[in-house]
């Protein structure tokens, strides 16, 4: 089974965050990921005879380490593991439940302001981790032997700035992010 993914990639400071999140407060300015959502849960209030359950995660791969962006303690590394029957997945992983779009903007500012961001001479609050925002869905429709159960899942990729140690002036720590984001 594919995935649908929407991958963000390119040079730091060329807008890949603001794509994907844009202005959340405002719905002329929204990104892809408040835009979907708003389309998820227009769907879902006009199937009146189903039952949705809505989730979501938010990690960041920063130093080549895995972090929940959503857990209790963000500076704990989680493991990712392979299951011949759930595929690949990430042990101890949080899934916040979701009721519509507001929630969902409270989820994406507490994962965004758990994210890394330092400053380069390139940009002054560059991501210095990836982050993939996953919204996993479940359908209930039909009732006793009819019942029948559908799932499904859509991730959202905004991949930090690829970008050159000699044009970022960076140093240091920064420096030793640039060349995990770039591996």
């Amino acid at each position: 089974d594919s995935i649908p993914t929407i991958v963000l990639s390119g040079k730091t400071g060329c807008g890949k965050t603001f794509t994907m999140m844009g202005v959340v407060s405002d719905p002329t300015l929204r990104g892809v990921i408040p835009n979907a959502f708003e389309h998820i849960f227009g769907y879902i209030q006009s199937e009146s005879d189903k039952t949705f359950l809505v989730r979501c995660s938010f990690v960041e791969i920063y130093n080549e380490e895995v972090r929940d962006l959503l857990g209790k303690n963000k500076n704990v590394a989680l493991e990712v593991r392979e299951d011949p029957k759930k595929g690949t997945f990430v042990k101890d992983l949080s899934y916040t439940p979701l009721k519509n779009t507001d929630e969902i903007v409270r989820c994406l500012d507490k994962g965004n302001a758990n994210r890394h961001v330092g400053a380069t001479s390139m940009n002054d609050k560059s991501s210095r981790s990836h982050s993939l925002f996953t919204v996993y869905i479940e359908i209930q429709e039909g009732e006793g032997k009819n019942q029948k159960i559908r799932t499904g899942k859509l991730n959202l990729v905004d991949l930090a700035g690829s970008e050159r140690v000699g044009k970022t002036n960076a140093t240091g720590q920064t420096f030793d992010e640039g060349k995990k984001i770039n591996l």
